[in-house]
This record gives C-alpha cells, structure tokens and sequence, in this order.
C-alpha cells in the first residue's frame, strides 16, 4: 500500500499495485451488498473481513459504497448506520462507540488539488475523518476530508461539514456551524416541546 494514502501527500490512485489490492476489498463489498436482510451471521463475518476495526454490536445496512470496501474504516461498538452509507475510505475513517449514521451520509477522505494542472493529471490527497463517540449525523450529511467532530455531537440532516466541530453540540447547515450547545432543555424535551418521561425509559 502507498504511503502517500495515508500521509496527506499528492499522489497518483491508478498506480497498478493499488488498484490490484483495491479491487480484493471491493470485491468483499459486492457479495456484502448481494446478502438478504435475513442472512446477519454472513454479513457480521464480512463485515469483519472487510473493515480495519469493528466493535460489537455493530451493524451497517445495504447497501454500503466505500472506495476500498471498508478497508480503512475503523468503527468503535454499537456502531450502526443506515441505507446507503458512502465511506470514501482512501484513508482511514475513525468511528466512535455509540454512533448512529442517518441514511445518504458521505465521509469523504478523498480529495484533488484545485489546480488544474495536477487535476487533469489525476492527482489525489487524502485526510483522514474523526468522529467522535455517541455522535448523531442526520440524514443526507456529507463529512470532507479532515475533518473532526467531538464526541456526544449531532450534525443536522443536509449538512456539509467542512471544519472541525466541537464536542457536545448541534450542528447544521452548509456549511456546517454550531448552532447550539447540548444543555438541560435536551435533558427535558425530545421534538418540539414534547416532554422526556424518565421514568418510562431505562437506560440499562
């Protein structure tokens, strides 16, 4: 595998040795993608072929897209994402416990020089994604290369994160901003005014 994957380098992604070993993992991703929703044993074992790192209790539902199959996908336990999960993983991408990933994200570690020289040569950098534990990203997100985003964070359906969030907070838009921290009124109300009864709700 290239160094210049994974150290922020430009390099050139069609470089035969690459794509010879790209292709093993995407391959692993095409039978993932073929499997009922009946069949979890088989996709559990792929699953664990397939990614850098997998904790318990993790679940990814097909289709799932990613540029090295997963490869270089780290995820923590209680990791579950939604329909059609884009992982750009030419470098690797960092999952946190606890987080849950809306339908239609992109993390995308990938990236080309605005020049246009070097785009019309094909050259590539990839920065690698950090996002923290008990994370929430809506529906539709999009993560760019880089960036980071603090543990207990939620990031609102549509959003394009360009810079790094910090921890405890809701954010939204495109780009990305913090909108607000996470605070008592989250501990009271759930959906528009709609009250939290505890009592009703264990959390073992």
């Amino acid at each position: 595998m290239s160094d210049e994957q994974h150290n922020g380098e430009l390099y050139l992604p069609d470089n035969p040795k690459i794509l010879k070993e790209q292709q093993s993992y995407l391959d692993l991703m095409y039978d993932y993608n073929r499997l009922r929703p009946s069949q979890d044993a088989q996709r559990q074992t792929l699953l664990k072929r397939m990614l850098a790192e997998m904790g318990t209790d993790c679940h990814i539902e097909a289709p799932f897209y990613s540029n090295w199959g997963g490869h270089h996908v780290h995820l923590g336990d209680h990791v579950y994402a939604n329909f059609n999960l884009t992982a750009v993983d030419d470098t690797h991408i960092y999952i946190g416990n606890n987080t849950m990933i809306g339908p239609n994200v992109t993390l995308a570690t990938a990236a080309h020089p605005v020049s246009p020289e070097l785009r019309a040569a094909a050259y590539q950098y990839n920065m690698p994604i950090h996002i923290g534990v008990n994370c929430w990203l809506g529906a539709n997100v999009t993560i760019l290369p880089g960036v980071t985003i603090g543990e207990n964070t939620v990031i609102g359906a549509g959003s394009v994160v360009t810079k790094d969030m910090p921890a405890n907070v809701v954010a939204f838009g495109t780009p990305c901003k913090v909108i607000r921290p996470i605070g008592e009124r989250d501990r009271e109300t759930y959906f528009r005014g709609r009250k939290i009864d505890w009592s009703k709700l264990p959390l073992d």
